[in-house]
């Protein structure tokens, strides 16, 4: 049962059969934990206090170990002479100068003393660290449970014979140490070993023992570590007698042959027990920690068998199993620096300390530097970026709208006689654009002047996050002679708006459709060749594609340069409703996925269909001469196939177009994507087709109207000869519906003022029974028999200073002294037209009513009115005062063919002279109440007007 290595020699004992675990195969297994875990050097340090032998055989062993292996080395071994704290602190330093990984080695009667030492001069001074590794190899042991003499067990950190207050100072050793053992199976563990131990006690009770008294003590209550290697000696050596009679009987007393049948397995009181052919036993050794909870825990197995081991690893995380309290980290077996220190360039650092505390402190200040520089560089740049937004957002207050120019907004105003229109030759006005079903148009001031602005309309509200910001601050910044220019967003208008430059020739389609200028195939070229460059841009940039490319958002401005908008704000029109004559530019395989975004392919086919438009000069599809409407176009073009549906290429033979260019149109707009152009290809092209012409478009455009110029001077002064006539035909209308003094003023653009007149002279006139004669008649008829009647009393009046209010069925208002002043011949100039009016129907006839007579009762008033144009819609020169109603109730009052005349008039006609009157007497006058009143019976010649006479 020796633990030494000398007995394994079968040469020199061959009658041995050694049945204890020996110091030999503890070497051998700390090897196979030094390779594990990459170590290569160890120092070793042990007590012969209690046993002389233990340690210094273990260290023969290991040297023996080392040297037949020739893989680890022994550096330092020194004996524990001075086992106080001070003596083993001594120790440690001298260890710690030699090594890292520490085999220190005490006699197991002293464990429960020199262990717990050891582990708190280690902790206290410094020695317990991550770079210590504390193997303990023992025999007979159980590592981390210790056996006390009442049978139970303990911590090797926990203090027995004293007060425990240093115990938690103890425990950071041995978590950081290995423990290599034997007895792993034994004590708590092993359940046949309790009934072995209960069983000695029992039979020691026994003879011829008869160990009653002192084996009842507490403290025997356990039997002795040796007991149960005893009874497995005993036990093997009665089995190789059993085999030794059975096979050779008479040799049982050759010692060396009855070694031979010791070789086997048997099963003993502590496990499993081999016996090699040497005699030895070839046991399994445990390497134990620690865990997370400081509960002994088994990493490995390792199986001796003479000179060799097998290593069974019973974790699969080494960081979390072996290396818990060292946070995961594996120590070597020397540190970066050395023992000591020394291999560190630390005389460099120390020997440079000026210079390096002067490059630390340069280190400092430039990072504090860089933090304060990156700090201002990102406020600058958020700065920056905040300045660049509020560009951007335009403030709906500060849009400002632009009144659309109309005729008769206010009675007031003046009307203009002179007809305007509006050609796409010439610039036109924000006022005369007005709002569209996707454009609202302004005035915004920038830092210059005032700008004149078109706010796209959207139907979408979103969210402007920093990836829409800074594609608002990119489309801003974008500056090219062919896309229009973005001027922002107005977040706070009614509905979302984007701003774009105002082109003031409006679009494409505008020109296409209403244009007078002759389009000649430079023309038409340098509009292609315009589109395909700013479709160039956005399709190199990070917009991809336009995506909704129509003759609407290809504008011109006033130098007949075709700029492309609404672009790069696709995500905007996702809510957009277009109608079907929208989709017509649409490329066929978008239609059919109802797709609103586009593609580049898309965007070719787009160009396509817009030069269609130019080549012909006709709208979309030529929609005005097809039979089929844009639903139906829409509804070929999704269903695709050799029918699918594309515009005409017909022009005027005047117009020489280049062939090349002709094919190049239809390439665009071929039904697969894959097989058309891309905008670089047709950029290409176009170049080629160009006969090394330079002109612009603006110079090209003053060319032709040069060359018109001569033709355009006839035509101009034709147009004002027809223009003279049609406007004295209109001031003739005109002056027949408003007083010439009134439609005078308004054509200059002055205001009529409502005015005064106090003596003017009122003429009212009426037909007898017009309701009777009116039932005999057909409506016709009776339109008929008013037009000749007021014809002859129009004729009457055009000879006298008068004014024909108005005209109400039969009824007749006529005024003069108004609005023309004429001192006080207003009266004269209404009786002389009364008589004339009387006198006038002893002619006049009715063509289909030959036996009827018209008559009629007349009356006049002189006295104030107020007069002035009322209404926008057919404005009127209207009188107001009690003078108009009154004279109405000397028409109402007076009798066929006869002239009725108030007092007053009949005092301004007695003051003129020449005309004859005779009282009718007091008369009662419905509101007026009695009234004297006159007829009017004859004039004098002398009394006649001027103009009447002449």
């Amino acid at each position: 049962m020796t633990s030494s290595a000398t007995l394994d020699d079968a040469s020199r004992y061959p009658t041995a059969g050694i049945i204890s675990i020996g110091s030999r195969s503890l070497a051998v297994t700390f090897r196979e934990v030094m390779l594990e875990y990459g170590w290569d050097q160890f120092v070793y340090a042990y007590s012969l206090e209690g046993d002389d032998e233990k340690c210094e055989t273990m260290r023969d062993d290991f040297q023996n170990m080392i040297a037949y292996y020739g893989d680890i080395v022994l550096s330092y071994t020194v004996q524990i002479m001075d086992h106080s704290e001070a003596g083993l602190l001594a120790v440690l330093k001298d260890v710690s100068t030699r090594g890292r990984i520490i085999v220190p080695c005490f006699h197991e009667g002293n464990t429960r003393g020199l262990h717990r030492r050891w582990m708190l001069v280690a902790a206290r001074n410094g020695f317990v660290t991550d770079e210590y590794v504390y193997i303990i190899p023992s025999l007979r042991s159980k590592g981390y449970a210790i056996q006390q003499d009442d049978g139970s067990y303990r911590y090797p950190w926990v203090d027995s014979t004293g007060p425990q207050s240093s115990d938690h100072e103890a425990i950071p050793g041995f978590q950081r140490s290995i423990f290599i053992v034997d007895m792993q199976g034994q004590g708590k563990i092993g359940s046949n070993y309790s009934v072995f131990e209960d069983e000695v006690i029992r039979r020691m009770k026994q003879p011829p023992y008869n160990c009653t008294d002192a084996c009842s003590a507490q403290e025997y209550q356990h039997a002795a570590t040796y007991a149960g290697q005893l009874h497995d000696a005993v036990y093997l050596y009665g089995l190789a007698m059993e085999r030794v009679l059975k096979i050779a009987p008479t040799q049982y007393r050759n010692g060396t042959q009855f070694a031979q049948y010791l070789v086997g397995t048997f099963t003993g009181v502590g496990g499993p027990i081999v016996i090699d052919d040497s005699g030895g036993r070839s046991p399994t050794l445990f390497v134990l920690t620690l865990d997370a909870n400081n509960t002994s825990s088994m990493i490995m197995t390792v199986d001796v068998d003479q000179q060799s081991a097998e290593v069974t690893k019973l974790y699969t995380n080494e960081a979390t199993a072996v290396w818990y309290h060292r946070k995961g980290i594996r120590p070597p077996d020397e540190p970066v620096c050395g023992y000591t220190g020394s291999k560190c360039p630390a005389n460099v650092f120390y020997e440079n300390m000026g210079w390096f505390i002067a490059a630390i402190i340069v280190v400092l200040l430039t990072i504090i530097g860089a933090i304060l520089a990156f700090v201002y560089l990102f406020y600058a740049k958020r700065q920056e970026v905040e300045r660049q937004n509020a560009l951007w957002q335009i403030p709906f207050k500060s849009m400002m709208t632009v009144a659309k120019k109309g005729k008769g907004e206010h009675s007031m105003r003046s009307i203009s006689s002179v007809p305007s229109t509006i050609s796409s030759t010439r610039s036109s006005t924000l006022s005369e654009v007005g709002e569209t079903r996707n454009y609202l148009f302004f005035q915004i001031q920038n830092e210059v002047e005032i700008e004149k602005v078109a706010a796209r309309k959207y139907t979408i509200r979103t969210l402007f996050d920093n990836k829409i910001c800074a594609n608002m601050r990119q489309m801003r910044l974008i500056d090219h002679s062919n896309l229009n220019k973005f001027i922002g967003m107005s977040l706070d208008a009614p509905q979302l708006l984007s701003v774009w430059r105002f082109c003031s020739r409006g679009s494409l389609a505008d020109v296409i459709r209403k244009a007078s200028l002759q389009m000649d195939g430079f023309f038409i070229y340098s509009l292609m060749k315009d589109i395909v460059n700013g479709l160039t841009w956005i399709h190199d940039s990070s917009h991809e594609y336009h995506g909704m490319l129509t003759s609407k958002n290809c504008l011109l401005n006033d130098r007949w340069q075709l700029k492309i908008t609404d672009f790069g704000l696709r995500n905007f029109r996702t809510h957009d409703q277009y109608t079907k004559m929208d989709r017509l530019w649409t490329a066929p395989e978008l239609l059919r996925n109802d797709d609103i975004m586009g593609s580049r392919e898309g965007d070719v086919y787009s160009l396509g269909i817009i030069s269609a438009e130019l080549i012909t000069r006709s709208s979309v599809f030529d929609l005005e001469n097809r039979k089929e409407d844009a639903e139906e176009i829409v509804y070929m073009l999704k269903k695709g196939g050799l029918q699918s549906p594309r515009p005409h290429l017909d022009h005027d033979e005047s117009i020489e177009i280049n062939p090349a260019l002709m094919h190049l149109v239809r390439d665009c707009w071929t039904e697969r994507p894959s097989e058309r152009p891309d905008i670089k290809q047709v950029a290409s092209q176009l170049r080629s087709m160009n006969t090394n012409r330079n002109d612009n478009l603006m110079d090209h455009v003053f060319n032709v109207l040069e060359s018109y110029a001569s033709t355009l001077e006839d035509e101009v002064a034709e147009r004002m000869k027809e223009l003279v006539e049609e406007k004295k035909k209109s001031d003739v209308l005109l002056y027949r519906m408003l007083p010439k003094q009134v439609a005078d003023k308004l054509k200059l653009g002055q205001t009529v003022e409502p005015e005064t007149f106090d003596v003017v002279t009122l003429f009212f006139s009426d037909v007898v029974s017009f309701t009777t004669l009116a039932g005999k008649c057909t409506p016709l008829q009776v339109v008929n028999l008013l037009n000749g009647l007021y014809t002859i009393f129009d004729g009457i009046i055009e000879q006298h200073d008068v004014y024909k209010v108005e005209t109400i069925g039969d009824g007749y208002f006529v005024a003069s002294g108004v609005p023309r002043r004429n001192g006080n011949e207003h009266t004269r100039n209404i009786a002389s037209m009364s008589l004339c009016f009387v006198k006038s129907l002893a002619d006049f006839s009715i063509p289909h009513l030959p036996g009827e007579k018209i008559n009629i009762r007349v009356g006049f008033h002189c006295g104030s009115v107020v007069a002035g144009v009322v209404g926008l819609t057919m404005p009127r020169y209207c009188l107001f005062g009690d003078a108009v109603n009154t004279a109405s109730r000397m028409e109402s009052n007076s009798k066929p063919g006869h002239v009725h005349i108030s007092d007053e008039a009949n005092r301004m006609l007695t003051t003129l002279g020449g005309f004859t009157t005779e009282t009718r007497g007091e008369v009662i006058i419905k509101g007026k109440g009695v009234m004297t009143t006159y007829w009017l019976l004859k004039m004098d010649e002398s009394a006649a007007p001027k103009n009447l006479k002449k």
